[in-house]
């Protein structure tokens, strides 16, 4: 059993890409659900906002990919006003339903073929970041690998995590001031009674729709991540799965704290990537025979189970610690309010 392996593969996606993505895409759901109470659940729809507003910029119109991010920014914000504008005045239901089936429109309608010359219909878009890359602080001739004390990423990984957990910080940070603000503390009541907040005075429609479109552009600087790091946007990477996925890592850090979506996607990467490598050193080592017998393991179903042992550990979790790791049960405490 290479335990170094294990534990090195633990440790580089716990801070790689993905956990980078995936944090940036909790941290605009937390904003939605922990702060304002929203229930989205397409949150995938915009991360595929954000992604094809960049590709699209450089392979339909043929313009500078900078220009990209604030297009991506722009299908960000006009998404969640389709969304927000005609559900935000009915019940919280009324929003998670639409969330969940635009956010498979938009991928069904970047994958038709009819497409083709604007989206890439079900081949994607390639190669559109060249203009990011080459600003890479880390880049050697012929594209050689860092090595940091038992890790390795080659030069455009690297590029690629350092932009990227600059701009977690930031939206963190962003986050961590509004919350403190004025502003926040009418979502924060928002969340808790709306009717309370609407007899103060305060226009609850208003500040539900502010909240979904922050969200909504901060999981689409997530999407723009994600596509640039592999150079490549395909319509199927933005399926309604991933939107659960980042459900379960606010759910791990706990809703309604400032961090813990970060923390959160930390844990799950690292947690995932821990048990794929060891399972698959099992069954290589051959090491524990009557196990692998007893569980059918194999190289093929090493990536099904693990999501049957993460589900049990989740279910655990919400038995004995509702709110997550870092929450707080009074955020919690629907039954309450």
């Amino acid at each position: 059993m290479n335990w170094d392996l294990i534990f090195t593969q633990m440790f580089s996606q716990a801070f790689g890409v993905n956990a980078m993505v995936y944090a940036l895409a909790a941290i605009g759901l937390n904003i939605h659900f922990g702060y304002t109470g929203l229930l989205n659940f397409g949150q995938v729809g915009f991360m595929a906002a954000g992604a094809y507003g960049v590709a699209m910029t450089v392979f339909w119109l043929n313009w500078n990919f900078w220009l990209g991010i604030g297009i991506g920014v722009i299908f960000c914000v006009v998404l969640a006003l389709i969304l927000g504008v005609p559900t935000l005045r009915l019940r919280a239901d009324y929003l998670g339903i639409t969330t969940i089936a635009a956010s498979e429109s938009i991928r069904l309608f970047v994958r038709w073929r009819g497409n083709r010359e604007r989206t890439g219909a079900a081949e994607g878009i390639n190669d559109f970041a060249d203009s990011f890359f080459a600003l890479n602080v880390f880049d050697k001739p012929g594209n050689e690998s860092y090595q940091f004390l038992f890790f390795e990423y080659r030069a455009n990984d690297l590029w690629v995590m350092l932009v990227g957990w600059i701009v977690v910080a930031f939206c963190v940070l962003i986050n961590w001031q509004l919350i403190r603000s004025p502003w926040g503390r009418v979502l924060k009541a928002i969340r808790e009674d709306e009717d309370a907040a609407r007899s103060l005075g305060k226009n609850a429609y208003s500040y539900k729709l502010q909240a979904l479109v922050l969200g909504g552009v901060i999981g689409g600087f997530g999407g723009m991540l994600q596509v640039i790091s592999k150079q490549s946007v395909q319509p199927d990477t933005f399926n309604p799965v991933i939107t659960f996925l980042i459900w379960t890592i606010v759910i791990i850090g706990g809703v309604g704290k400032v961090w813990s979506p970060v923390v959160g996607s930390i844990i799950y990467w690292g947690l995932i990537s821990l048990m794929i490598t060891f399972m698959r050193e099992l069954i290589g080592t051959g090491a524990g025979p009557n196990l692998d017998r007893f569980l059918n393991l194999s190289i093929l179903n090493v990536d099904q189970l693990r999501f049957v042992i993460f589900g049990g550990a989740l279910m655990l979790l919400m038995w004995f610690r509702p709110q997550g790791i870092f929450g707080s049960r009074e955020e919690m405490a629907l039954d309450d309010r």
